[in-house]
């Protein structure tokens, strides 16, 4: 049986709202608009902060459902490494001081730290893997699937037999179905996917087609993936800086363009054909 998740801790804050006393209000008030801050600071600072005494924080915690205010505390950055967005946003001015420099540095950063784990035989290999396929597929849910959709459209150019899943109203277990051991998978597990998205990429596994696991902390260690490409996602701001998975989707579609030949350069000569021809772009 699929394990339930814990409620988000802002969850639990407003679901105790109508038990809570004036000061605990005012307490939850300040934690609900900074949630992710609870895991910065102790029981005496949130205090100060709230204007309210220890005494307080140690009953409002205990009112939210848990045993003391480490136990929150610990909750509140697992909710943050977990990849809410509300979690990561901090208080104070925005649009500090060479904001936007910060952000490109973490970006490069961020591309750095990813490709240099990742080889080009490594790259090579799933791109050879990709032409040879009966049927290429591009699993994502959430953001995930974001990036399976761009990188099946590049590589639709040259290979024709590619499906970007679960699409419109299909489930993930009617996508999963089809896929055979002659196949070759791209899945994207980056924070936050859907609840049932690693027992799906168990029954992936199972099928016994080649996969490449694209991922950010969301490695599923338990799982054997055919190669594992894991990007750094790391970001100054509330949302995560997705620059090094793109960089990766890039480099795979632009590797497969170019190791598909002369079958690759026909498919793309006859959309280019069909694009005259439709007057279309």
């Amino acid at each position: 049986m699929q394990k339930k998740h814990s409620p988000l801790f802002t969850t639990r804050v407003r679901d105790a709202l109508p038990i809570l006393h004036p000061s605990e209000k005012r307490l939850a008030e300040l934690v609900l608009n900074f949630p992710g801050e609870l895991a910065s600071y102790s029981a005496t600072e949130l205090a100060r902060l709230a204007n309210v005494s220890n005494a307080t924080v140690t009953r409002f915690v205990r009112k939210v459902g848990y045993t003391n205010f480490e136990e929150a505390r610990q909750h509140v950055r697992d909710n943050k490494q977990a990849g809410a967005s509300l979690f990561r946003v901090a208080p104070g001015t925005p649009g500090t001081k060479d904001f936007i420099a910060t952000h490109v540095f973490q970006a490069q950063s961020d591309i750095e730290q990813t490709f240099h784990l990742i080889t080009e035989q490594e790259i090579d290999a799933l791109a050879r893997q990709i032409i040879a396929a009966r049927r290429v597929w591009l699993l994502g849910t959430r953001r995930s699937a974001t990036f399976a959709q761009y990188l099946g459209l590049q590589m639709f150019q040259v290979i024709p037999e590619i499906s970007v899943i679960p699409s419109g109203s299909e489930t993930l277990g009617e996508a999963v179905s089809a896929i055979t051991s002659k196949d070759c998978v791209i899945a994207f597990g980056l924070r936050r996917s859907v609840s049932g998205f690693p027992q799906a990429m168990e029954q992936v596994v199972k099928t016994g087609a080649r996969i490449a696991y694209i991922h950010d902390t969301n490695a599923l260690p338990e799982l054997s993936f055919t190669w594992r490409f894991m990007c750094e996602t790391a970001s100054p701001g509330p949302l995560f800086n997705h620059a090094a998975v793109l960089t990766l989707c890039h480099i795979i579609a632009t590797r497969v363009i170019e190791l598909s030949g002369a079958s690759g350069r026909r498919r793309m000569s006859m959309i280019e054909a069909i694009h005259n021809a439709l007057d279309e772009v």
